[in-house]
């Protein structure tokens, strides 16, 4: 348990855990508002506007991020969160008061996921590189594991929530909630001891994203993380659709069930979040990771019943949130700090960036083809990416996988030549 909370001893890592799990808490409220709003009350349970909503929210992370990941090398952090909380905060109480009076339209909803995807594309590559200021980098993969922990502790209270207080209230009042809880947020990083802070030294030159770029072709461990990062976010983190769509179209339940979907999922996650936070990032719990993730999906493709299909949402957050949480602290703890913020913009870039492409499609998916064909879809593909890995690292490393029983993660142990090689060791 000690090593599991360890960065927990830190006074401001406390604040800021606290904070953000009060801002995720409330962000996984109003993405199960929002998605109840666009599917139910301001369309007839048009999937395809769905996926618009969640493209439009993730455009500017297409343009902006890397921009912004350089800003963050250059200016301090935390004075751009704050800035970028601040945006967030207002666009929230104007779409909350809209739906309680009565006047919120669809466009209005694409308007307001634009704005919040502008303010969270500045906001997301200072938030990750922020985070080795508050840790030692000892215990950096322990933060980024706690942070995704809360992350998925909120996922599997706010879903569930959401669903009960939008059947008792409605939506514009659950809206509200959010308002107030970024409200909080911002004033946890205010309250932060800047005199306890680790500031990584700024750029003395300009920080360019070119040079960004530069340093990651150079480094081939960074571009294969940075992949498995682009598939997971790209066709793994589709759910606000696929469970929207499956709750509704496939079983016909309510925003209730909906909600649960969500929280069911935020259990395995936050197993999968714990777990990273108190061992070593390796490759071999990426692959072991995907593997989980496909077979679960795949099998949630064809599950006969509500009941299943929200069980077997246990394991896909647990293989989705291991795959990015391992990979996201492998690239954390071995970049450069003058770059970690320009590497972080180029890590949401690619967990962000393709959903704008991929969302209208699975959303068309589930209108055209049918409410199972949106999660089938993540299982192809995240089952092509797990291959993909195998192969690049067998083929880079000149290396064949060798079944071992003997060895907890058997499938990856390694054999060059004469010589057995543990995975661990070999691929860092």
């Amino acid at each position: 348990m000690r090593t599991m909370f360890a960065s927990m001893a830190i006074p401001n890592y406390r604040i800021f855990f606290a904070g953000t799990l009060l801002a995720n808490l409330g962000q996984w409220i109003a993405r199960t508002a929002q998605a109840w709003l666009v599917l139910v009350i301001l369309t007839d349970h048009n999937a395809t506007a769905l996926g618009w909503v969640t493209a439009i929210n993730f455009l500017p992370v297409l343009l902006i991020t890397p921009w912004a990941g350089a800003l963050a090398d250059r200016f301090p952090k935390r004075r751009i969160m704050v800035t970028a909380q601040l945006v967030l905060l207002i666009d929230a109480a104007i779409l909350a008061l809209l739906v309680l009076s009565g006047h919120a339209q669809l466009w209005m909803v694409f308007m307001f996921a634009g704005l919040d995807g502008i303010a969270s594309s500045f906001y997301s590559p200072a938030m990750q590189s922020f985070v080795p200021e508050l840790v030692p980098l000892s215990q950096l993969t322990n933060a980024i594991g706690l942070n995704s922990a809360s992350f998925n502790g909120a996922r599997i209270l706010g879903p569930g929530l959401a669903g009960l207080l939008i059947a008792v209230f409605g939506v514009g009042w659950v809206m509200t909630i959010n308002v107030g809880l970024y409200l909080l947020f911002i004033a946890s990083l205010v309250l932060l001891n800047s005199e306890q802070l680790h500031p990584a030294p700024i750029a003395t030159e300009k920080a360019t994203v070119r040079d960004g770029v530069r340093y990651v072709r150079g480094r081939p461990d960074l571009v294969l993380l940075l992949f498995i990062g682009f598939m997971m976010g790209t066709f793994g983190f589709n759910f606000n659709i696929s469970d929207a769509v499956m709750a509704t179209q496939a079983f016909g339940k309510g925003s209730g069930e909906f909600g649960l979907l969500g929280s069911v999922m935020g259990v395995g996650a936050i197993i999968g979040a714990l777990q990273a936070a108190r061992r070593q990032p390796r490759l071999r719990y990426i692959e072991l990771a995907l593997v989980v993730f496909t077979i679960s999906m795949t099998a949630a493709t064809f599950a006969p019943k509500y009941g299943i299909f929200a069980a077997l949402m246990a394991p896909v957050g647990w293989g989705a949130v291991t795959t990015t949480i391992v990979a996201n602290s492998m690239v954390q703890t071995s970049v450069s700090p003058q770059m970690r913020g320009r590497v972080m913009s180029f890590w949401a870039l690619v967990v962000m960036g393709g959903t704008p492409l991929i969302a209208p499609v699975v959303g068309w998916l589930g209108d055209a083809i049918s409410p199972r064909a949106t999660v089938g879809f993540g299982a192809v593909f995240l089952g092509l990416t797990f291959i993909a890995v195998t192969a690049v690292v067998m083929r880079n490393d000149r290396i064949r996988v060798h079944f071992d029983p003997s060895k907890k993660a058997p499938w990856l142990r390694m054999v060059r030549g004469r010589v057995t090689v543990d995975y661990d060791r070999h691929v860092r």
